[in-house]
């Protein structure tokens, strides 16, 4: 592994524990799509090889707004692991993030492999097995969110945890296209967006992700849960606040977040 990789993959994790670090310029230039993904994968062998599980991933990027903002044509992913987990009603401790956003997601979850880098959008829908309502906490390892795109995808896409609400529902019952979310902060509607805002839909989201893993010899699976991308703008949250959301046909998800620090 070239020692750059290693380098960049040890000062990400110790951010974790020790706080943000500047943004990688002196081993990713800004788009270095193929180095970023270098470090994600090292850190992803790290972590599983401490005992941690993969259960699913993570798109993100899917807005044209975000695209435009980072300099960039095409979304990216990150993985999920068994402990980014929170139930649904459950609380977020401040002792174990740093800068933490929440988006309102559609998630899947998922009955069958899809290893075909030519897998088209009905295959995808047909290895849907059900459909959630989720919240991504979402946060940062670089310092004040000041990112290029390769900092998040060397930094997992920016991930911390996730919820998933309650009710899980077939695909076929659902429009994921015109489904309305409103995302709430203490009561207080802070986000607003659509099915539409996911990469035109989140079955597209789930399709570019099923082709790009399979085009780097890797597969969704089934049983993993796919993050499909934010329906609308993130926002920051603060210890104290209750996160709930909302979307159309889904139910909702919501968490709270606490000052566990001394």
């Amino acid at each position: 592994m070239p020692a750059d990789v290693v380098m960049l993959a040890a000062r990400l994790r110790d951010a974790y524990r020790s706080g943000p670090v500047a943004p990688l310029r002196d081993g990713l230039a800004p788009t270095d799509a193929a180095g970023a993904y270098a470090v994600q994968a090292a850190n992803t062998a790290h972590w599983v090889g401490t005992g941690r599980s993969i259960v699913g991933r993570k798109v993100g990027l899917t807005a044209k707004s975000v695209q435009a903002q980072l300099g960039v044509d095409q979304p990216d992913f990150g993985v999920l692991f068994d402990d980014m987990a929170i139930a649904d009603g459950g609380e977020l401790l401040a002792s174990r993030v740093l800068q933490p956003k929440a988006e309102a997601e559609v998630a899947f979850v998922l009955t069958a492999d899809l290893r075909d880098p030519d897998v088209t959008r009905d295959a995808v829908a047909a290895a849907v097995g059900s459909v959630v309502a989720a919240i991504e906490i979402v946060d940062s390892r670089i310092t004040d969110w000041k990112i290029a795109f390769a900092d998040t995808v060397a930094d997992n896409g920016s991930s911390a945890f996730f919820v998933l609400g309650s009710e899980f529902k077939p695909l076929e019952d659902l429009d994921l296209w015109t489904c309305g979310m409103a995302l709430e902060v203490n009561g207080e509607v802070v986000s607003l967006g659509a099915g539409a805002a996911c990469l035109g839909h989140p079955l597209n989201a789930a399709t570019w992700l099923a082709r790009t893993l399979a085009v780097r010899g890797n597969a969704l699976r089934a049983g993993d849960i796919v993050l499909t991308g934010a329906l609308g703008p993130m926002v920051a949250i603060a210890p104290g606040d209750v996160v709930r959301a909302t979307i159309g046909g889904l139910g909702s998800a919501t968490f709270s977040y606490r000052d566990d620090r001394a």
